[in-house]
Formats: structure tokens, sequence, C-alpha cells
């Protein structure tokens, strides 16, 4: 004969679930997660490529002077941070979202609006200068140069970073570009009055249908 739960039990069970319902009708946010428990997003940060080494290819060792892509890995990226190379006219920065112009460190077959320059390479000889590129798209972010034909690239002048969500764009990278120029003529003056002529011949032209017609009269008084 199997053994039924007590009826007290039972009462005690039935009690307690009314209870929970009861309670969680009633207050909800005791049941609910609350979107304060968790962290808030980081504040928009720069981040320095290659630390105080920065983006430089080492032709002594014939390799990029710092492992990039263990640096990016100790890094964390979010929309509107900036990195900062710091740089010279000898080396390019190259991004781009094509993972196989990435990987061949050639954009030459990149015919796509998936890869841009931030820099060229075609300031004075070894100038120093530096280059901000704001990430504005999340996912896999690629950098690379493309000096020498690629091959500091294959020698190790390139990383890859995934970009979070973090706040979000500021506005200052998510406006939409302004509209074209277009240079239209200035209306004239409100005081001249723009009359329309037709021959060139203004008011002269006017009169001479007139003047016609006195010659013919004396033509003919003449004539009879």
């Amino acid at each position: 004969m199997a053994m039924g739960v007590p009826s007290s039990v039972a009462a005690a069970a039935a009690a307690t679930a009314i209870t929970a319902i009861s309670l969680a009708l009633t207050f909800p946010s005791l049941f609910a997660t609350s979107n304060a428990d968790s962290p808030p997003a980081p504040p928009y940060a720069n981040h320095t490529v290659g630390g105080a080494v920065g983006w430089f290819f080492d032709s002594a060792f014939n390799s990029s002077a710092v492992n990039y892509s263990t640096w990016a890995s100790s890094q964390n990226f979010f929309l509107g941070d900036y990195l900062i190379f710091n740089t010279d006219s000898n080396n390019t920065v190259i991004q781009t979202f094509n993972a196989t112009t990435y990987a061949l460190c050639d954009f030459s077959d990149d015919d796509g609006n998936d890869t841009a320059f931030y820099y060229d390479g075609s300031g004075g000889p070894t100038a120093n200068l530096t280059v901000a590129v704001p990430l504005t798209s999340e996912g896999a972010n690629y950098f690379f140069s493309a000096a020498d034909g690629g091959v500091e690239c294959l020698r190790g002048m390139r990383f890859e970073i995934t970009v979070s969500h973090g706040r979000g764009l500021p506005p200052s990278l998510n406006q939409p570009p302004p509209p074209p120029y277009v240079d239209l003529a200035p209306p004239p003056p409100p005081d001249i009055a723009v009359t329309p002529t037709t021959g060139g011949g203004g008011k002269a032209e006017g009169q001479a249908p007139l003047a016609h017609a006195l010659l013919l009269v004396l033509f003919a008084g003449f004539v009879f």
C-alpha cells in the first residue's frame, strides 16, 4: 500500500506556494534581476599601441619592435576608444575588417569598403608622428603595416582586436556625414529691378515701329 503525504504537510506546502505567488505579484521587484546589479560600462580610453615602444619595425632583427598580438591580448577594447600609433613616416597604419586581407598582409585585391589607410607613409623622411584611430565598429578589427610590400606585416607588425559595445559610440563619433557642399549663385540685391530683354534692344527696340511709321507718312507726302 503506497504511503500518502500527510494532509498537514500538503496543506503547509500549498500555503507556502500561495504566499510566494502573492509576494511575486505584489512586489515584482523583489524577484526581478535589477540592471543596477550589472557593472557599469568602462569609460572611454586611449590605447597606445605597443606601449612605450610604439609602432615600429626593427630592421636589425627583421621583426616588429613589439609582439603586437601579445600587446593587444592584454587590452580590452570598446566602441569610442582610440588606438594611438606613435610611429614615424617609415611605417603605415591600415585598418581592415577583411580577415583575408589581414591574413595575406595585402590589400591589393580588396575592392570593398572595409579597408582604410590611416597613414600611408608619405611624410618626410623619418618624421615622427602620432596617428589616432577611433574604434567605431563592434567585433573583429584588424590592423597592420603595409610597408616594404607587406613584409613588415608578415614579420609581426600586425594585430587583431575584438571591440565590445561598452557605452556605445559617443556623439562625436556617431553623427551622420554633413550634406555635400553646393555652390549656389546668390540672388540679386533687393533694390535692383531686373527687367528681361530680348535681342539687346531694350527701350530703343520698342520705339522702332513708331519711327518707321513716321518715315512712311513723310515718303507718301512726297510721292503724292
